[in-house]
């Protein structure tokens, strides 16, 4: 069923700290790109999110500094407010959840669940701080993450290995408020009971279904998101408590008895805040927030790093089921993590790249940046943050490729035409008279931009917005290409209307480029449309219109335009720029006791030397490499192991021509099961290395081994 309409939301971030790379990279400029695109494609969408200002962390900054939780949130709101704002991101409402109308809806919902008998009400044992004479939520306990062996987890979760805890769990266990070891002592607490909602989670996340009828495309949703939730429900899922022992947050609603001094559990209450937010959305706009949360015509689909995944995937999912009349969501598309020049970003440590002093430092160069956490967007796994990256990516392939091509587009318009977009004979436009009646060259080409723009559509459809990047920086490609095979320069004395038929096209190209680069470089668009004298977006069928335009062979800038005097879209970053922002980094590294062992790529979780084991790694040669069909990124190759030959397809396209590794030795997991990639049963997989800049190369025994050695 095609929606009718879209409610998006990016995860509240906590209102105790500034924003960093991290979290624009995690889930924010994917859903921005997205929600972008819904506009561009006429949909009715709305985008909220808000400052999670009820967080443990919030009142845990706020013992530290002196000063009082509402002081922290009032300040941190406003930070991140104009941090979301200064990298351009579009949201409809930017809610707090401090704002009365949230708490309204928040204890609405408690007491609903409340009187639908979704609680389990129970006596237990917490920790209780002694010197401070308090219950200690679980941001307020720290110790050792059982699982990784992380010094300084949460009571919560573990942000070193993301895995989810409860605080008797810790190994250890110590006060963040006095530092003291803390003591068990009964307190009385409302649970949900998670477990009874089990049986039905586990067919919506991985069938996609409710009561036999498929409610979202489960195959659609990403794989770690989905074994998250697996691994939680093959775990058990078990009541989970909703209320703490607080003096900071939404009280429990008075009426309900023993309420008093409980407050509700942030994760109860922040996704709550997508409601509070849509409700304030309609109140300023005149409009029914209703059907955006209750109508099964509307796709809900939540951004959130993979920390939130449980929360978002799991535990909101039976709260609204619960409640009874919401929807629940489409999809989930969470991103992994962002790691920081080696090291994984520390907030308390000042191991990041933080966007307000980001908009202070480099004002001229956000869509850059955007450009950039695009580019390496942990869509699967986590990726790597550098200063020298991002250099490169805006000087290679903004400034070279994207802005070149429009600069060198705009100065030959202006120089050949007076700046006004060329007319030209139909006929001209014809290979020969032989092709009267058939689509002409320009045709041709502008039918191959549809195809392109096609493609990168599908990409953003199916939240692969690294792909879609790829996809526009490939038109922009293709017109330098143009321009390069056909030297107008060289021919417009002597086939000035031929000329006129290459520049219009041309142009046609940066017009598309001027609409499609919106989702991910939105300052761009606008600087871009200015330069062709077009008028700014509206946000609303642009890219219906231009895919309309494209398919019935209308040009999308028409001949006779007037366009401004020619200027750069880009300018170049130099290395003295970069290179102070590293210092800032090597002060910061240096003030925290940040040493160089730390600065390298996070190794994943420790296995026994039995896992390593059941891996047959065997070396082989390659027989045969050739391109898998309609793929970009695949390579069929026919590896020979000694005692038999094998298929496998590997993503390695990009990195390597299929005729340049004919004869090259590798090293092949021989017992991975087989699974058909694009119809082609792979029977195991190539070991590649991959370097912080993507590129990927064979891991190879010593030249001359025989194929078929084990390698141990």
């Amino acid at each position: 069923m095609v929606p009718k309409r879209y409610l998006v939301t990016s995860a509240l971030p906590y209102a105790n700290g500034p924003l960093h790379v991290g979290h624009l990279a995690g889930a924010y400029l994917s859903a921005d790109a997205y929600v972008r695109f819904l506009r561009l494609s006429g949909k009715d969408v709305v985008y909220v999110c808000g400052s999670d200002e009820h967080g443990a962390a919030v009142t845990i900054r706020a013992y530290k500094e002196g000063r009082t939780p509402q002081d922290i949130v009032d300040e941190y709101h406003e930070r991140i407010r104009k941090a979301f704002e200064g990298v351009g991101m579009s949201f409809d409402i930017y809610h707090r959840t401090s704002a009365p109308l949230h708490h309204e809806t928040s204890q609405e919902f408690f007491r609903d669940l409340y009187a639908n008998g979704a609680f389990l009400e129970q006596e237990s044992e917490q920790y209780f701080d002694t010197e401070s004479n308090q219950f200690l939520a679980d941001r307020y306990i720290t110790g050792t993450c059982p699982k990784c062996g992380h010094l300084d987890a949460y009571g919560d979760q573990c942000e070193n290995c993301g895995s989810t805890l409860s605080p008797t769990e810790l190994i250890d266990p110590r006060s963040t408020i006095s530092g003291s070891i803390p003591v068990m002592r009964k307190t009385k607490h409302w649970y949900l009971k998670l477990n009874e909602h089990e049986e039905w989670l586990r067919r919506w996340i991985t069938e996609g279904k409710i009561d036999g009828e498929e409610v979202h495309q489960a195959s659609a949703w990403k794989k770690h998101v989905v074994g998250q939730c697996k691994s939680w429900l093959d775990g058990g899922l078990v009541p989970r408590s909703i209320t703490r022992d607080l003096s900071w947050g939404v009280d429990v609603p008075q009426e309900i008895p023993g309420s008093s001094g409980k407050k509700l559990y942030v994760w109860m209450d922040a996704p709550i805040g997508y409601i509070s937010a849509t409700k304030q959305w309609a109140k300023d706009n005149g409009q029914e927030w209703e059907p955006y949360w209750k109508d099964e015509e509307t796709a809900l689909v939540h951004f959130v790093g993979k920390d939130n995944i449980v929360f978002h995937c799991l535990i909101f999912p039976a709260i609204l089921s619960a409640k009874g009349d919401y929807i629940l969501p489409k999809n989930v598309p969470a991103n992994q993590f962002v790691n920081l020049e080696g090291a994984k970003i520390s907030t308390s440590r000042n191991w990041a790249v933080w966007i307000d002093e980001f908009l202070v430092d480099l004002p001229d160069y956000v869509d850059s940046l955007r450009y950039y956490l695009y580019k390496i967007m942990p869509e699967q796994r986590d990726s790597e943050f550098t200063w020298k990256g991002f250099q490169d990516a805006h000087n290679n392939e903004l400034v070279n490729n994207l802005g070149n091509f429009v600069n060198r587009v705009l100065v030959l318009t202006n120089k050949y035409y007076e700046g006004i977009v060329p007319d030209f004979d139909e006929s001209i436009a014809l290979n020969s008279p032989a092709d009267a009646g058939m689509p002409s060259w320009h045709d041709a080409e502008m039918l191959d931009l549809f195809d392109q723009l096609h493609e990168m559509r599908e990409h953003i459809k199916s939240f692969d917005f690294r792909g879609a990047l790829r996809t526009l920086l490939e038109i922009s490609s293709k017109g330098n290409q143009l321009l390069a095979v056909n030297e107008p320069w060289k021919h417009v004395k002597e086939d000035p209307d031929g000329v006129k038929v290459i520049m219009n096209l041309a142009l046609q190209y940066v017009t598309a480029l001027s609409v499609a680069c919106r989702p991910f470089l939105p300052f761009t668009s606008d600087k871009l449309r200015a330069m062709l004298g077009l008028p700014s977006f509206t946000d609303k069928d642009e890219f219906v219109n231009l895919m309309n335009e494209l398919s019935e062979g209308a040009n999308l800038i028409p001949a006779g335009n007037q366009l401004p005097s020619a200027r750069h879209l880009f300018t170049r970053i130099e290395d003295e720029v970069v290179n102070k922002q590293l210092e800032k980094l090597k002060q910061s590294a240096t003030a925290n006791n940040i040493d160089e062992a730390e600065l390298n790529q996070p190794l994943k979780d420790e296995i026994v030397f039995q896992d390593f084991e059941k891996l047959d790694l065997r070396t082989a040669k390659i027989l045969e490499a050739t391109a898998v069909p309609k793929t970009k990124k695949l390579l069929q190759l026919k590896l020979d192991l000694g005692f038999e030959q094998r298929t496998v397809v590997s993503g390695i396209a990009e990195s390597y021509d299929p005729q340049s590794i004919v004869g090259k030795e590798v090293v092949l997991v021989a017992n991975l099961a087989p699974r058909k990639i694009r119809g082609i049963e792979s029977q195991g997989m190539v070991l590649l290395a991959e370097n912080d800049e993507g590129n990927l190369g064979f891991v190879s025994p010593p030249q001359g081994w025989d194929s078929g050695d084990v390698v141990k």
